[in-house]
């Protein structure tokens, strides 16, 4: 036990130090278009956060998952839809900016970059909609779980989430997020499926 406790704090370690490693220390902000990528790669200012920028971005994907569900939540089909469109539409978005966002902090991926946290936070509310009927005033916890799934897969990146980011630019950016959201939207499901009853 305390063998795996030592080996945990020990990646949480690594994890802090590489995402320190990772921050753009460089902003080339050449024109107007440059700007609006930046707002939109660092979610608008969130990613300038100097701790956990990633873990604000990704509460920046639960606000705006909150803000469709509690809107939406006795609609389940335009929910589902509303929940996979924005998804779609902030991916794209991310791979427009990071692109975009790397060459103005002149480094791969810059941790001030979280655009992909709110892209794959949103994608693991993509299951969620048909389980709303079960849920019904109990969502707390499946805000807390997507959250805490997706940070996991998003930290850890199981394969071949750790492949996608040798990806190039934007798509290397948003890719790996992208499959943590789908693998946090299974777990997320799996959870559903077996304990909202």
């Amino acid at each position: 036990m305390k063998c795996r406790l030592a080996l945990m704090v020990s990646m949480i370690d690594q994890k802090i130090a590489e995402s320190r490693t990772k921050r753009g220390q460089v902003m080339k902000i050449n024109g107007p278009v440059d700007a609006l990528a930046m707002l939109v790669a660092t979610g608008f200012g969130v990613g300038l956060s100097p701790i956990a920028p990633g873990t604000f971005g990704s509460l920046l994907g639960v606000g705006v998952a909150y803000l469709l569900i509690s809107n939406l939540r006795f609609e389940i089909l335009l929910l589902q839809n509303a929940l996979l469109l924005v998804g779609l539409l902030v991916t794209l978005l991310g791979i427009w900016a990071g692109t975009r966002a790397e060459r103005i902090f002149e480094r791969k991926d810059a941790s001030q970059i979280v655009i992909d946290e709110v892209a794959g936070q949103l994608i693991a509310f993509g299951c969620v909609a048909s389980y709303s009927a079960r849920l019904e005033g109990r969502w707390w916890w499946a805000f807390i779980a997507a959250f805490a799934l997706f940070r996991l897969f998003d930290i850890f990146k199981p394969y071949p989430i750790n492949k996608l980011q040798d990806l190039t630019g934007g798509f290397g950016v948003m890719m790996d997020d992208v499959l943590a959201g789908i693998y946090a939207a299974l777990g997320l499901s799996f959870i559903l499926y077996f304990f909202a009853r």
